[in-house]
């Protein structure tokens, strides 16, 4: 059939089975806005109040669900506003599909209103930037967009159109989309059985789970190589809830906020298993002193990850959950019951603590999970907020912490939060912000309430910008230069301006009511919870420091 450019694009969307948008229009876009009008009972658009909450929920509804997330601007500072969003998803591996509209062919490169190079400027920043020129070329190509985001690593992918592409006419045939097939190719006998001699031969082995385990959905096969290897279980932010954090086997969080028990047992360790996992600088610490007892074997997807940051003993490349299920097996039961205990009792003595005589963020991260029985999705921002979030609730399930960790965006969240409770409106999505933070993007709280999407913003309201202060409270002679927000912004009243019910927390016992009441009433609400300025997140590796280093306020608190 005969169609144009435009009417392609929502067919191309509708073959890939996208049934969210969440974009903003403009000039060059808008014969896109006008298909999309004629198939809104096909296609729901949430119009975010800025391109980057566009970007950021594509972002969040990706992560949550596992599926492509889809986000529009319009050409130049719209297509420009969506680029932080797109660095947030290619550092974290999140599946996007950016489309944006440029100006007609015969104006580019003619400083033509509104004309930015958005494929040249997001070429760093995705697996793949396209600019469509010819409207024969655009159903193809879309196509292929979702496929590159989707296929072995995932990550964004950028579609810029021309306008008069979107107007011009050209025969469509719909097709259906070709399956993404798990990345095998790499995976060789000769890995296989490496890895199968290193961990038979281990005896105090480790396991490292990275955000890899989520994007290959492999949770199922990592739980029966834990039990099969009979070893204890570490994560990174990114990889929480590939493993369940109520497993008495999971010992928290490594690195750089993670606990000393993850810390000192990856230190103490003879092998260590990174399943899905980068090794970050916020990880490794100091990397020359990194898991320096162990032999290090890595499964990832990535052959650029293999001794990038770390150099390992051995590796297998491809899908993780092929790669554990092959190892399951072949791998003999393993017994490590000594090693287990000694890490156990570590984690016994050297337990996360916080000051529980006055409302902090753990005490409020800890009443969330009583109360959520862990089954939430919980979303964060960037900073000390995230950190609580990360240590002090307990993910159960993947996709249950959606967080930018590679980027470290403030005003990630809100965004984010909205994308994943359009993808799961059964679920409950709390966003987890600090006051730095919701002042960069709260204006997605008004759409939250013009989409009646009832997501609840909880905001740790310290007002500094917490995680900065913290640095320069420990390290820069308590010089608090440009982190001090010292004005007059009321949270509450802000939030009820836009249409948002809001609370506001002062104290330990105001907590369990209002998270209730915040539930109950199944729409946007904000609370705003007034925490101390100096609270700091525990432990914490000072830089350049090898991870086992970490120290806690009681320990700066003996050498003072």
């Amino acid at each position: 059939m005969q169609l144009n450019g435009s009417e392609i694009i929502i067919e191309c969307l509708k073959e890939q089975g996208v049934d969210t948008v969440f974009g903003y229009p403009g000039g060059a876009i808008l014969n896109v806005y006008d298909a999309l009008y004629k198939h809104s009972d096909e296609i729901k658009h949430i119009l975010t109040s800025h391109e980057q909450g566009a970007s950021h929920a594509a972002d969040g509804y990706a992560r949550a669900t596992g599926r492509v997330g889809v986000c529009m601007a319009t050409s130049g500072p719209g297509a420009t506003n969506l680029v932080t969003g797109i660095a947030t998803a290619y550092m974290d591996s999140v599946p996007v599909v950016a489309i944006t509209a440029n100006v007609t062919v015969p104006l580019l490169g003619k400083d033509s209103f509104q004309e930015i190079d958005i494929a040249g400027i997001t070429m760093p920043i995705t697996k793949y930037s396209f600019i469509v020129k010819n409207v024969e070329e655009l159903a193809p190509t879309l196509r292929r967009a979702f496929k590159i985001a989707q296929t072995g690593r995932p990550g964004p992918v950028l579609v810029d159109v021309t306008k008069d592409v979107t107007a011009a006419v050209t025969e469509y045939e719909r097709q259906e989309p070709v399956p993404v097939v798990r990345s095998t190719e790499k995976i060789t006998e000769a890995d296989i059985e490496a890895a199968l001699r290193m961990l038979s031969e281990a005896e105090k082995p480790m396991i490292f789970v990275g955000g890899g385990a989520v994007s290959a959905e492999a949770s199922e096969e990592l739980k029966k190589f834990v039990d099969r290897m009979d070893a204890p279980v570490t994560d990174t932010l990114m990889g929480k809830g590939a493993f369940d954090g109520g497993d008495d086997r999971y010992v928290g969080m490594l690195g750089m906020h993670g606990t000393k028990a993850a810390n000192y047992s990856v230190t103490e360790c003879d092998l260590l298993v990174t399943v899905g996992a980068r090794f970050s600088d916020r990880v490794t610490g100091n990397a020359k002193k990194f898991a320096c007892n162990a032999k290090i074997l890595q499964f990832d997807i990535d052959p650029a990850e293999i001794n990038k940051n770390i150099t390992v003993n051995a590796s297998v490349i491809g899908d993780v959950k092929e790669i554990l299920t092959r190892i399951n097996e072949r791998l003999p039961q393993q017994e490590h019951g000594a090693w287990l205990a000694k890490v156990r009792a570590l984690s016994a003595e050297k337990p996360l603590s916080y000051h529980r005589d006055v409302l902090t963020g753990p005490y409020v991260m800890e009443k969330l999970y009583e109360i959520t029985g862990g089954d939430a999705t919980i979303v964060t921002e960037v900073g000390q907020h995230q950190m609580w979030a990360a240590q002090f609730y307990k993910y159960k399930k993947p996709r249950t912490l959606i967080t930018s960790g590679g980027l470290g965006t403030m005003g990630y969240g809100l965004g984010a939060a909205i994308g994943a409770k359009t993808a799961k409106p059964d679920s409950l999505v709390f966003n987890i912000a600090g006051d730095g933070c919701f002042r960069m993007n709260m204006n997605e709280l008004a759409t939250a309430v013009r989409c009646g999407v009832p997501v609840i913003e909880l905001v740790f309201n310290n007002s500094v910008l917490g995680m900065v202060r913290q640095w320069q409270t420990l390290f820069y002679g308590k010089r608090y230069s440009s982190t001090v927000l010292n004005d007059s912004v009321d949270f509450v009243k802000l939030a009820q301006a836009m249409g948002a019910e809001a609370f506001r927390i002062t104290k330990c016992d105001e907590v369990e009511e209002v998270l209730k009441k915040a539930i109950a009433l199944n729409r946007p609400v904000l609370i705003d919870c007034v925490i101390d300025s100096d609270d700091k997140v525990w432990p914490m590796v000072p830089p350049g420091a090898a991870i086992e280093e970490a120290f806690s306020e009681e320990d700066l608190e003996e050498k003072i």
